[in-house]
């Protein structure tokens, strides 16, 4: 162990054979621009039923979907229709409509799940996290003081107590109207 310079203990592993991820030499699987990312295709495809597809909400520029792969009942993904990959690249108006979806999101959850808290957040970038770099989206999961259990730690499985629908139905009941 090593001690770093605010006095804790530290443990180091070094891990050389990452270099080449990092430094981008090795290939990701992001997708292609010219193919089109899972949202695209629920905005601009054959349009599906919001049943079918999880649309909680749609704006003129932006939406709100069930997450398919929830850490939690009423994990929300809110997101502009087109494909963005950075905030910065964001249109005031598509800006603007993001941050309100986000409000509404919270709203619906407070209300539909009586959470202690809620977290927000957006994870820009590959390696910053984001599952589909290419689509920018921001998560709004519901958390109450003692969510985790074991299955997290020990089996690397979560537990969802509730079906997508039921996630969906619970959160359109208390979705705020909107004047889009």
């Amino acid at each position: 162990m090593n001690i770093d310079r605010s006095g804790s203990l530290m443990g180091r592993l070094w891990a050389g054979w990452r270099k080449q991820y990092v430094s981008g030499a090795v290939e990701t699987n992001s997708p292609s621009r010219s193919e089109k990312t899972v949202f695209e295709e629920i905005f601009n495809g054959d349009k599906t039923s919001n049943t079918q597809s999880y649309v909680l909400w749609e704006g003129k520029l932006c939406a709100a979907v069930l997450n398919l792969f929830p850490y939690v009942s009423g994990h929300i993904l809110v997101l502009p229709k087109r494909a963005v990959s950075e905030l910065l690249d964001l249109t005031q108006n598509e800006y603007s409509e993001l941050w309100e979806g986000v409000r509404l999101a919270v709203t619906a959850i407070n209300g539909a799940y009586k959470p202690d808290g809620v977290n927000v957040g957006i994870n820009i970038g590959e390696a910053a996290g984001a599952s589909i770099p290419d689509h920018i989206h921001v998560h709004c999961i519901p958390r109450w003081k003692g969510d985790t259990t074991f299955l997290t730690t020990v089996a690397e499985v979560r537990m969802i107590p509730e079906t997508l629908t039921s996630s969906w139905e619970n959160l359109r009941e208390h979705w705020p109207s909107t004047q889009l």
